[in-house]
Order: structure tokens, then C-alpha cells, then sequence
């Protein structure tokens, strides 16, 4: 027999029989602590207010429904996370899932482009020394990660001293300025993140204000070979510096070296003014050919302890993503609509999907003209130009695409192209 509970405002105690999952038992919450002794327990088919849930050793098992920002302290207040958290961890694909401009093709880059997105590498001023993957290698993903980023080096590469390989995620001022950096309440934060890679060793990275002129580079150990291992690293807030508020500047790194010439390697685990990406005599993996470096699970969240990832759906991750870059496909069916400027010039629309950082200045296409085609009501027409970025905002933009002058101003016309891969990718990186 099922036993609905229904609580307010209050601090309840619940018989540890009646929420077992085998009496089908339905809860509905308000601002309501459960606190629960040492047991397992299954709690299904609850909808959840504000609610914190306590308990000894439990484990404690849920299916959640409405569960937002809700927090399981389990262990004595390990802080495990229950459902969706909202946005408890500031990197966006920390679990690598989003990759908008190689759909997990393989990617040998060049100074700070965009591996997957939000996820860029640096090879300063020397370029050509990695190559990236999604899922590079095959390798199975460690437990509840699908995706991975995988780096691999592609000589014995002996840094100079003015040299930096790594891996980086610019973060917006909108995403961290409640972390106070740069003032007396700056909070503490944890990163943390699973690697896997071919070296084993002394590994470093950093953290930095955007301008580069406070850092604090950190270590951690790569113990096996060839095996998934989860790191964390507990950095004090930086009291002192220059830290951008809430605004959509840039406001920090989280920066993974690769391979850091001396110029920009200084102690571990202090903050430091100057731009340090890496502690002194960490390990290269540009120094190895072939070497490999995989990483997922990237989180970086306020407080002293690594908790449990921050899964955010699907949709909510990209269009996390899409905030600093969209790419929109052509699928030949004629996808955006717009109007003859004059008889051989059109003028398409295209409204974003989310807000974008800023206005993007550039638009990134395929340089194929005559695969595109514009249609209007008498006739199709190639175009005689690759589609070019007219005007934009945030929120949308328009495209012009020449072709031959056989349109009627002011009619109506549809532009497509003739094969799915063709698209139109608009920047607002920071």
C-alpha cells in the first residue's frame, strides 16, 4: 500500500521502513531536511522543494523528479549530488560531449583554436606538435562519461623556454564573479577531472585571471599507464589582483599543461603575479612522440572538496556551447528564408538559438559556392559566391549569397546547399 507524505517548512523524521521503495511510498517536499540513519534506502517518485537530505553511512539510491539544486550530504557531508545541480560546475563539456566543429573527426590544430567546444589548445609560438580527437584511441571512458578529449604528440618536442602546450577553458565573467576572486571573501574552489595517459609523473596546470598577471600553478601525480585515474586540486581564492565582475568579459582560465617552457613555469600551489601556467619540472608530453593524454569529467565548483559531476542534460550543455559558437547545417531542403535584394543578390535570416556572448564578427562556411542554391518562385539558381555575413547581433544575423540575375527584388526565396556537411558557424569565443 502506498503512504503519501506531504511536508512543509520543517525539520520531519520519517520511519526508515515507510520510505522503502517496496511501499511504493510518494513524498512531496517543501523546505523539508530529511535525516536519515545508517541504511540503504531507495527513494522513488519524489518531488522536491528546497531539500537538503542527511545521513550516517547511508547509500542511499534516488529517482528524483523536479530535483533541481537539491543536495545529498552523505558520509558525514561528502556532498554527493542527486539529479541536476544547475550550474555547480563553471566549466561547460567538462564531459567532452559537445563537438560542433569536427562531429569527432580528428583535429590538428593551430594557436589557441577550439578542439571541442569551449575546449582550446594553446601551441605558442611553435604549432603542429598535437593532434586531438574526440574519443581518440578508442579507449573505453571511465564510468558514466561517454566521451572523452584525447591529445596526441606528434614528435619529441624539446620546449624552449618561450614555448606553452596546453590545454585551456576561458571562463566568463557572468560564471565566476560570485566567487569574489580579487577581494577579501574569495572563495575557495576544487577542480577536479579524470586523465588517463601513456606517461606517468609529476603533471601540471593552472588557474589565472584573464589579463595573465595572477596565477597558481598546481601539480598533480599520474600514477599508471594507460589507466583512468580522478585528480583534484583545492585552490584558496585569490585575494589580490584584478578579477573581472559579473559581465561578459573574460574573467579566468583553467589551463592543463602540455609542455611549459621556463619563461612560464614558477612554484607549485601558490598564487603568483605573473603569467605561470605550470609548476617547474612537470612533465611534457610534447617531449614524447606518440605520447597520449586523455581527460573528461572536468569540474571546477566553489568549495574545499571534489564532489560528484555536475551532469547537465544534453540540450542544456549545448546550448551552454552554443552561447560562444553555433554551427547551423544545410540539409538541401531549402532551410533558410529570406528575400531578393535585387535580381542577383539574396538576403537570408537566421535567428540563434541562445543569446550569444557578443555580436560574432565572422561567419565560417564551406568555400564552395556552387553548392549552394537559392530558389525563388520562377527559378534555382547556384550561387556565384560563397554565402557571406551581412549584418548580426546576439540574437540573429543575415547572410548574403550572390548568384545570376534571374531573381525578382522584393520576392521571396529560400537558400539551401547540396549536401548535409555544408554549414554557417558563427564566433562569440571569448
Amino acid at each position: 500500500m502506498a503512504v503519501p507524505y506531504t511536508f512543509g517548512s520543517a525539520t520531519t523524521s520519517i520511519p526508515l521502513s515507510q520510505l522503502d521503495s517496496n511501499f511504493a511510498t510518494t513524498i512531496t517536499l517543501g523546505n523539508t531536511a530529511i535525516q536519515l540513519g545508517n541504511t540503504v534506502t531507495t527513494l522513488n517518485n519524489m518531488t522536491l522543494g528546497n531539500v537538503t537530505i542527511s545521513s550516517g553511512t547511508s547509500s542511499i539510491q534516488t529517482n528524483v523528479a523536479n530535483a533541481t539544486g537539491v543536495l545529498l550530504e552523505a558520509n558525514g557531508g561528502t556532498g554527493t549530488t542527486i539529479g541536476y545541480n544547475g550550474f555547480k560546475n563553471r566549466i561547460i563539456n567538462g564531459a567532452m560531449v559537445i563537438d560542433q566543429r569536427n562531429a569527432g573527426a580528428a583535429s590538428a590544430n593551430t594557436i589557441n583554436d577550439y578542439w571541442l567546444d569551449r575546449w582550446t589548445i594553446q601551441q605558442a609560438p611553435t604549432t603542429g606538435k598535437l593532434i586531438a580527437q574526440q574519443n581518440a584511441g578508442s579507449v573505453t571512458p571511465p564510468a558514466g562519461f561517454p566521451k572523452y578529449l584525447g591529445i596526441t604528440s606528434q614528435s619529441a618536442y624539446t620546449v624552449a623556454s618561450n614555448e606553452r602546450f596546453s590545454i585551456n577553458q576561458p571562463i566568463e565573467g557572468f560564471n565566476f564573479a560570485d566567487l569574489a576572486w580579487g577581494t577579501a571573501s574569495a572563495a575557495t574552489v576544487t577542480l577536479s577531472f579524470w586523465v588517463y595517459s601513456s606517461l606517468t609523473g609529476t603533471f601540471g596546470g593552472c588557474v589565472q585571471n584573464y589579463a595573465g598577471n595572477r596565477s597558481y600553478p598546481f601539480n598533480y601525480t599520474i600514477n599508471s599507464a594507460n589507466t583512468w585515474e580522478k585528480k583534484s586540486v583545492t585552490i584558496a581564492g585569490d585575494q589580490s589582483g584584478t578579477w573581472v565582475g559579473a559581465t561578459n568579459a573574460g574573467a579566468a582560465y583553467v589551463i592543463l599543461s602540455l609542455g611549459t617552457g621556463s619563461n612560464f613555469q614558477t612554484t607549485a600551489n601558490a598564487w603568483a603575479a605573473g603569467n605561470y601556467q605550470s609548476p617547474t619540472g612537470a612533465t611534457s608530453v610534447v617531449g614524447t612522440n606518440g605520447a597520449t593524454f586523455y581527460i573528461t569529467g572536468v569540474q571546477l565548483e566553489k568549495g574545499s572538496t571534489a564532489t560528484s559531476f555536475d551532469y547537465r542534460p544534453y540540450t542544456t550543455e549545448l546550448q551552454l556551447c552554443q552561447r560562444y559558437y553555433y554551427r547551423a547545417y544545410s540539409n538541401a531542403n531549402r532551410d533558410y528564408f529570406g528575400f531578393a535584394y535585387s535580381t542577383s543578390l539574396a538576403i537570408v535570416f537566421l535567428q540563434f538559438p541562445v543569446t550569444m556572448r557578443t555580436t560574432p564578427a565572422t561567419m565560417d562556411t564551406t568555400v564552395t559556392a556552387s553548392n549552394y542554391q537559392v530558389y525563388s518562385l520562377a527559378t534555382v539558381t547556384n550561387a556565384s559566391s560563397v554565402p557571406a555575413l551581412n549584418a548580426a547581433s546576439p540574437y540573429a544575423c543575415n547572410i548574403t549569397v550572390a548568384c545570376s540575375a534571374v531573381l525578382t527584388a522584393g520576392q521571396g526565396i529560400a537558400m539551401g546547399a547540396s549536401l548535409t556537411s555544408y554549414y554557417y558557424g558563427f564566433s562569440a569565443e571569448l
